[in-house]
C-alpha cells in the first residue's frame, strides 16, 4: 500500500507543480500570472492576478506537499479549495466529460488529495519519516478547511453580468437633490 501512495503522490503532485507554475511563470505552455490573472478577472475573481498567484500557489505547492508526503492535511486542504474553485467557476455548467469542458480532472484530482489526506501519505513519505500523525482525523480537518476556503472564494466572485452592488450616495448629493 505504501508504495501505491507513493506512485499516486509522485505523478499527480509533479503534474499539479507543473499546472501551478503554468499560472505562476508560464511555464509549460501557461499564460504566466498576466495571462491567468485577466482570464481569473472574467470569470469574476478580482483582483484577477493575485487570485490567479493563489491559485498557482495552491497547485504548486499544494503538488508539492503531495508529492513529497508532506504536511499532507494542507496539500489536501489546498488541493480542494483549488480544484472546488475551478468547478464552479469554470467547469459546472458543462457536463461530467472534460471533452465537453467538463468537471472530470479537477474532480478526480480532488478526489485523489482527498483521498491521500484521509488515508495519510504511507511510510514512503517525509511524514511517515518523521512520524508525524497526518492521518485520520487531521486528513479530514485538512479537507474540511480546503471546502469551507474554497466555498468562500467561489462565494465572493463577481462574475460579469452580475449585478454590481449600488454605490451609496455621498450626502451632498443627497442635499442637492433634496434642495432642488
Amino acid at each position: 500500500m505504501d508504495f501505491g501512495l507513493l506512485v499516486i503522490r509522485v505523478v499527480v503532485g509533479a503534474l499539479l507543480i507543473g499546472h501551478g507554475t503554468q499560472k505562476l511563470f508560464g511555464w509549460y505552455g501557461g499564460h504566466g500570472l498576466e495571462g491567468t490573472g485577466g482570464f481569473f478577472e472574467s470569470l469574476g475573481y478580482r483582483p484577477g492576478k493575485p487570485h490567479a498567484f493563489l491559485a498557482g500557489l495552491g497547485e504548486a505547492g499544494g503538488g508539492l506537499l503531495l508529492l513529497l508526503g508532506f504536511l499532507t492535511p494542507l496539500a489536501a486542504a489546498a488541493l480542494v479549495g483549488v480544484m472546488m474553485n475551478a468547478i464552479g467557476a469554470v467547469h459546472a455548467g458543462k457536463g461530467p466529460w472534460v471533452t465537453d469542458g467538463g468537471w472530470e480532472y479537477p474532480a478526480v484530482v480532488m478526489t485523489i488529495a482527498a483521498g491521500v489526506g484521509i488515508a495519510g501519505p504511507g511510510s514512503l513519505s517525509v511524514d511517515g519519516a518523521f512520524g508525524l500523525p497526518v492521518v485520520g482525523l487531521l486528513g479530514i480537518a485538512g479537507i474540511v478547511v480546503g471546502v469551507l476556503a474554497g466555498a468562500v472564494t467561489l462565494s465572493r466572485r463577481q462574475p460579469e453580468g452580475a449585478e454590481e452592488p449600488a454605490a451609496e450616495e455621498e450626502p451632498a448629493d443627497e442635499h442637492r437633490r433634496r434642495a432642488a
